[in-house]
């Protein structure tokens, strides 16, 4: 374990002057309160942070953020206190310290709404100050490297959501070092096999082609001796997970693979790399459409560099990639770079940073997280980060000439929210390359896009599974929800009121605002749609107000009692209702209780109501079925589609027919018509059909005989007693033998 005086000559050497009082009382703070605690290898704990602190050093970060390493785990593993650091070490280091704290003690309704909160609760710290993030992947990298003594099941979860989001957020950071190794430490964990498989293969094949990458790197080095350019020239062999990924998304083989071998020129000036380049492209064949200028246009994590490939010495393909002695830093550590500079006051050791305002890296990650904070609960906050990092991009311009980098994938809806929310939901069109294109297209490097906008346009539903950024699906997503918010709510609060009523328990909006952290809602409107969508229990909400109630479900009769006719029932959130017997179902017996059912005035009322494909018309016993995301499905209780729920309570809702006199509707039933097979016959049925008033929606023959043709007839009509009359009257009719109501 290192000891104190080791850590501080550990800083000095690339910062002489550095604070050594703050390492001294952060060093021995840290071990005094993890005391005798162990690390499941056995180890002290005290190893760990001491590790995250070495890490650190090794990435030349100043004595401020190696003292947060010491101390990122005391108040989440310790007695230590926000208050205690704030005294001992000041508010700022207090603060990133609070900010690698886990929220341990939330009390949330589910465990992936937990996580998600933890999530966010981490980038917003990370986007206030950078140094939280270094820490957390330090401390990331370090747990990886010691997965071995964790049990299996919990380095699996740790192992994908290193894969799913920390080496990705390194990537985007641009610390492209610590996303290799994350990237490595993982695989091997997820896919064992796979990993040692590539892992040999790849060091066989470093073996078998030692002798020609030396040849390689000679003659890159000689070339630039000759053109009196200063460049350090390094072979690099492709990491195990990177051929994986490629292999498998490209379904090649190891045969096939031309880039294990890459190679890197590191000159001293932004003109050297061009002289570079130059001598290399007339020396050597350049490889068509592989060259990319990163130098002009950086990416967004701010790399830069030069890359190419040629048919090199001995006929070989070769990838090239030419850059400065600032840009090689930047590409290797990122924003660890950019905090250093910051910290020094623009010099390390007496050198200038290339770049020495905020990064565009950072920049790009406050803002999305800025984004990405709206959504609606945790989970849609942890889907969206993941879409967001963990995507290539490719790199697209307005007409004005800003660049937009997106994901790979990504299509004109994409680059409008991109660009604005507001551009995004205002969306109905876009020119890519002044040419107008579906907003399907994918996009390309270097495509132009214009977005052509309406403003009575609302996004459709259906864009959310089209886009491919977080940031667009989070914004169609909320629009979406704005739009149907109101429809839900409505349910959602009838539904709650009738859970709270049949329980014995009195409701009121503002019972819920102590409750919305433990159902992880932003407010009481959030929680009334999520309950309406289906999306959160009224069983949930009513133990988050009442956490002492228990559920009194009342268990279903025998069955000679269902026969009878009709049964009470509760479901998990005490909520009573009526379900129907078979002999209920087939119109024997009469419903008793109907105080407190939801009306339901048909599809173009208050309430997110569909109806089954069979209908239901008023005049009908109806039941509702919650259908998570998509409100209520109304059945007939005739209906034998309803014995597919009987196993479901909780999703029943007693509902009742509310209609509205002077704002009458037709409502949907299916019929089934026996007829003649006799030119005409059609003809006499869509007659007897519109000269009742009724409306045909859809027709089809399921079945044709000689002598006779089954009709399947979906149509609207006024009322239960208007459905009655209409198959009267088909009956009577000549050309038909049969005809009746069909129910599922």
């Amino acid at each position: 374990m290192m000891r104190q005086y080791e850590l501080v000559e550990r800083v000095q050497r690339y910062k002489p002057d550095v604070n050594e009082a703050l390492l001294n009382r952060a060093y021995v703070y840290a071990m005094q309160k993890h005391g005798h605690q162990k690390r499941a290898s056995g180890d002290p704990y005290f190893s760990h942070p001491l590790e995250v602190a070495a890490i650190l050093t090794d990435m030349h970060m100043d004595e401020s953020t190696i003292a947060v390493a010491l101390l990122h785990d005391t108040i989440e593993d310790t007695t230590a206190t926000r208050a205690e650091i704030d005294e001992l070490f000041g508010p700022d280091m207090g603060k990133l310290v609070e900010g690698l704290t886990k929220l341990k003690k939330l009390d949330l309704v589910s465990k992936k709404a937990e996580q998600a909160e933890n999530l966010r609760k981490l980038l917003l710290a990370i986007s206030e100050d950078v140094r939280v993030l270094l820490v957390k992947l330090a401390d990331r990298l370090h747990n990886m490297r010691t997965l071995d003594h964790v049990p299996e099941a919990k380095r699996l979860r740790i192992a994908e959501e290193t894969m799913e989001i920390y080496a990705p957020l390194a990537g985007r950071m641009g610390m492209q070092g610590m996303r290799e190794e994350l990237e490595e430490l993982a695989f091997r964990q997820i896919n064992p096999e796979a990993y040692r498989t590539v892992t040999e293969r790849l060091a066989g094949i470093f073996e078998k082609n030692r002798g020609v990458v030396v040849e390689i790197e000679t003659s890159l080095s000689a070339l630039f001796d000759k053109y009196g350019i200063v460049a350090e020239v390094k072979s690099r062999q492709k990491k195990p997970w990177s051929v994986f990924r490629k292999m498998e998304a490209k379904a090649l083989s190891f045969e096939q693979l031309s880039d294990i071998f890459g190679f890197r020129a590191v000159v001293d000036t932004v003109e050297d790399c061009y002289r570079a380049l130059g001598a290399i492209h007339t020396t050597w064949s350049m490889v068509p459409g592989r060259f990319k200028d990163y130098i002009s246009t950086p990416k967004q994590n701010d790399y830069r560099s030069i890359h190419t490939t040629i048919v090199g010495p001995s006929r070989q393909r070769i990838e090239l990639q030419i850059r400065t002695r600032d840009m090689n830093n930047v590409a290797e550590y990122g924003v660890a770079v950019h905090a250093l500079y910051k910290d020094t006051g623009g010099k390390v050791n007496g050198s200038t940073p290339a770049i020495s305002k905020e990064t565009n890296a950072y920049a790009w990650l406050r803002r999305t997280i800025e984004q990405l904070a709206e959504g609606d609960n945790p989970e849609d906050f942890l889907e969206n980060t993941r879409l967001e990092l963990f995507q290539d991009q490719v790199f697209c311009f307005t007409p004005k000439g800003m660049l937009i980098a997106l994901p790979r994938g990504a299509i004109p809806i994409d680059f409008a929210y991109a660009v604005h929310t507001d551009v995004g939901d205002t969306c109905v069109g876009a020119k890519v390359n002044g040419r107008i294109m579906p907003l399907m297209t994918e996009l390309k490097n270097g495509d132009e896009v214009e977005i052509i906008r309406s403003k009575a346009q609302v996004p459709p539903a259906a864009w959310e599974s089209m886009v491919v950024t977080g940031k667009a699906r989070a914004a169609i997503r909320r629009a979406t929800k704005n739009a149907i918010r109101k429809q839900f709510s409505g349910l959602g609060l009838r539904i709650l009121e009738r859970a709270f009523e049949r329980a014995g328990k009195s409701f009121s909006k503002e019972a819920l605002k102590p409750v919305l952290h433990r159902l992880a809602r932003k407010d009481i409107e959030d929680v009334l749609s999520s309950v309406g969508r289906g999306e959160l229990a009224s069983a949930d909400v009513l133990t988050a107000v009442f956490p002492d109630y228990k559920d009194e479900r009342v268990t279903q009769p025998a069955p000679k009692q269902r026969e009878e006719g009709w049964f009470n029932l509760r479901n998990a959130a005490g909520m009573l209702f009526q379900l129907p017997g078979r002999a209920a179902r087939k119109g024997k017996a009469e419903p008793g209780l109907r105080e407190g059912a939801v009306p339901i005035r048909g599809v173009r009322g208050d309430l997110p109501v569909r109806f089954a494909e069979e209908g239901a018309v008023p005049g009908d016993r109806i039941v509702g079925i919650v259908q998570p995301g998509s409100g209520i499905t109304i059945y007939p209780i005739q209906s034998p589609s309803l014995q597919a729920f009987d196993d479901q309570p909780e999703r029943w809702i007693d509902v009742r027919w509310d209609i509205d006199e002077h704002n009458k509707e037709r409502f949907p039933a299916r019929i089934s018509v026996t007829a003649i097979n006799a030119p005409g016959s059609l003809a006499e049925i869509t007659q007897v059909i519109a000269v009742n008033d009724a409306n045909i929606h859809m027709l089809s023959m399921i079945r044709t005989a000689p002598d006779f043709t089954e009709m399947l007839i979906d149509l609207e009509v006024w009322d239960l007693k208007h459905l009655s009359r209409l198959l009267t009257q088909l009956k009577e009719n000549s050309s038909v033998s049969d005809a009746r109501r069909v129910n599922g």
